[in-house]
């Protein structure tokens, strides 16, 4: 048996398993979706498409969220070298939060949504009816409170402990999520205002201080994994939160081309949304450079698959089809179009979705008192990586495609365009290559849920060191002690 080098550590385990089981829901809302819009009375009139939506979406968000604090519960007691500050108060914000997620879940199913804005006291403050925002004002209050409690806990950790790049990174993102979040309360009655704020949640979080977390749970786990010393991994990760911040916050300005902001936004968005590529590519270098110089072979090997899959696919799905519909005069055709979809799809699940995975694919094990799974777990595990992967990929292609098509039969053409439902007839094509990749997608899922119940004779670093040749790599050094 493994034991946690800090007891406190195992509130992170409620966290993961939440996180797991919403994500699933999230999967199971979206293949709904991809089924409406090819049979377009599916579910109605129990579940009509606007709820299915907010319901995906909101999953979306809720078990990101979810899978953030279970990291930084599990992370920051080892960086601080010391106990977390209150685990009774991180248990208690994990039923809050849960108690409150499910209830407005129920709520958006259960209820119309004019009816549940009536009910929840919008007319108070009117915060509702915005994609992403669409929680009623007592949830986003209690998002608040949660936040605030979170973050007191995981601050007062890192206050009375060691202080590391990694954990001070990760704390800056933390506190820049719930800080932009307080956006979602503006909701002014001009649009093109409600609008700039708007984004100010949405893309300052994905684009922004998200990948502040990014980063440090991706540098974490290579630490972890690879062995190289802690002073080469922050140094990477100082350059790419900085070109991450340079690039993420005036790119916030391809948002702006078309709402009514000035008109310099259409340069300025253009020329930084050019360069946010660039810290998901050094991001990518980062993984694969750590990977080839680590001084051990860790026997969690399909933690270290996630990693660098992490790195890659964020690259590709936030990097690379971000940067293809980034340019204005190539957005003012795209924007709102399947392409945004595909950009959509495939940078959460690159860069957030998998960076949460490879979080819990570490921790779990040793959560349950094991350093690595058995190799069939894990085996599995890693053909449930391959098989999301190449699913989400199908999804996207497919997606790309449709906006293709919806771009040359609506968007293009100066007289005689084709209407929207007309368009939309014409890509069914690709909205079943889309379903059938959503349900790949879902069965890699299970495959990846199926991982947990294999048994079979946990690996220890010696079984690795058997393997690989363990730390014959490995020089003398003080900071090895960082394993």
């Amino acid at each position: 048996m493994t034991a946690l080098k800090y007891k406190s550590q195992a509130v992170a385990k409620y966290y993961f398993i939440a996180a797991l089981a919403l994500f699933t829901g999230q999967i199971l809302f979206g293949l709904g979706l991809g089924l409406q819009y090819l049979v377009g009375d599916f579910l109605f009139p129990y579940i009509p498409f606007n709820q299915a939506r907010m319901v995906h979406t909101n999953l979306l968000i809720v078990w990101l969220l979810f899978g953030f604090m279970g990291a930084a519960y599990y992370m920051v007691p080892e960086e601080s070298e010391t106990e977390l500050h209150s685990p009774k108060l991180a248990l208690a914000l994990f039923w809050i939060f849960l108690v409150a997620g499910a209830l407005t879940i129920v709520g958006y199913l259960a209820v119309p949504y004019a009816k549940l804005a009536e009910l929840t006291g919008n007319d108070l403050l009117q915060t509702m009816g915005r994609e992403f925002l669409e929680q009623p004002l007592p949830t986003k209050l209690g998002i608040v409170v949660v936040a605030l409690g979170f973050l007191y806990n995981i601050s007062m950790t890192v206050l009375k402990g060691r202080k590391t790049a990694i954990s001070l990174v990760l704390l800056m993102g933390l506190w820049g999520l719930a800080l932009m979040f307080l956006f979602s309360f503006v909701n002014p009655h001009n649009l093109v205002r409600d609008k700039m704020y708007w984004w100010f949640v949405v893309h300052l979080w994905v684009e922004g201080v998200w990948e502040l977390i990014l980063g440090s749970l991706l540098a974490y786990v290579l630490i972890k994994t690879t062995g190289v010393d802690r002073e080469v991994i922050d140094k990477w990760l100082y350059v790419i939160i900085a070109f991450a911040l340079m690039t993420g916050i005036l790119g916030t300005g391809h948002h702006f081309y078309f709402i009514g902001l000035p008109g310099y936004w259409t340069w300025i968005g253009s020329i930084f949304s050019a360069l946010e590529p660039i810290p998901f590519f050094m991001m990518t270098v980062f993984a694969f450079n750590m990977v080839q110089r680590r001084r051990r072979e860790h026997p969690n090997q399909a933690a270290v698959l996630w990693a660098v899959g992490t790195s890659v696919m964020g690259f590709l799905g936030a990097g690379l089809w971000g940067f293809i519909h980034t340019l204005s005069p190539v957005n003012y055709y795209t924007h709102g179009t399947q392409v945004t979809a595909a950009h959509g799809h495939l940078a959460f699940y690159g860069a957030y979705v998998l960076v949460v995975i490879t979080l819990i694919s570490y921790a779990m094990p040793i959560l349950r008192g094991r350093i690595a799974n058995s190799q069939r777990a894990q085996n599995m595990e890693m053909w449930s990586f391959w098989i999301m992967t190449v699913s989400m990929g199908v999804m996207v292609l497919a997606l790309t495609g449709a906006g293709i098509l919806q771009v040359w039969l609506q968007r293009m053409p100066t007289e005689g365009a084709m209407s929207f439902m007309a368009t939309q007839d014409q890509l069914r094509f690709f909205y079943w290559v889309r379903l059938a990749g959503g349900v790949g997608f879902l069965l890699g899922l299970l495959a990846y849920l199926s991982s947990f119940f294999i048994g079979g004779e946990p690996l220890t670093q010696a079984d690795a060191d058997a393997r690989g040749g363990g730390l014959l790599r490995a020089q003398p050094s003080q900071r090895v002690r960082d394993l």
